[in-house]
């Protein structure tokens, strides 16, 4: 089962503050709920987890992550993961493509296209189900993001001042809001083209 999402985020930071984030591969996994680095392989290899639960079913992948493109000049980057869970009856993997562009008033916008498949158990979700889990996870991601970037700003203005680190901790979505994000969605999915 194929999900896609194309999507666009303002970021309240400049340009060159949000590539700066983006660029730093340990700080955007730090952003996506349940996402964790645990190995650098080399400059472009790392391997990671991803958790993800959503009331009692819990889904955890363990996989390796590709830096398969990246262009300074143009703020863009492509990463490409793969992965199974710890029984492996499940696996996933994602494309996403992802840039910076100018806003006005110097902030800026973070455009992504993320291509993600699921099999085995995983995919038994359905396609309306995976979607908004999808949707909602890219969500929780931008605000991370946009939050790590807000952070990146105050330290960077902040330079002789102690300032407080920005959390590093993979969040996890937020169940009962998350599920009842899902169930609403569902629910339009199924009577939304009735009046």
């Amino acid at each position: 089962m194929k999900v896609t999402i194309d999507k666009a985020f303002p970021i309240a930071g400049s340009p060159q503050a949000t590539w700066s984030v983006l660029g730093d591969i340990e700080a955007v996994a730090s952003c996506m709920p349940g996402a964790r680095i645990t190995e650098r392989v080399d400059d472009t290899h790392y391997k990671g987890t991803v958790a993800v639960k959503v009331g009692p079913a819990s889904l955890s992948f363990r996989g390796e992550i590709e830096v398969a493109a990246r262009d300074d000049a143009a703020r863009s980057l492509r990463l490409v993961a793969k992965g199974t869970d710890s029984t492996g009856s499940s696996a996933a993997t994602m494309d996403l493509t992802a840039s910076v562009e100018s806003a006005d008033g110097g902030n800026s916008t973070l455009k992504g296209v993320c291509e993600s498949s699921v099999s085995g158990k995983a995919a038994a979700f359905g396609g309306r189900l995976m979607n908004s889990v999808a949707d909602q996870i890219l969500d929780q991601f931008a605000a991370n993001f946009a939050a790590r970037v807000a952070a990146s700003n105050a330290t960077a203005s902040q330079r002789n001042a102690t300032a407080p680190a920005a959390s590093h901790a993979a969040n996890e979505i937020n169940g009962i809001a998350f599920a009842w994000s899902v169930f609403k969605r569902w629910l339009k999915g199924i009577f939304g083209g009735k009046s």
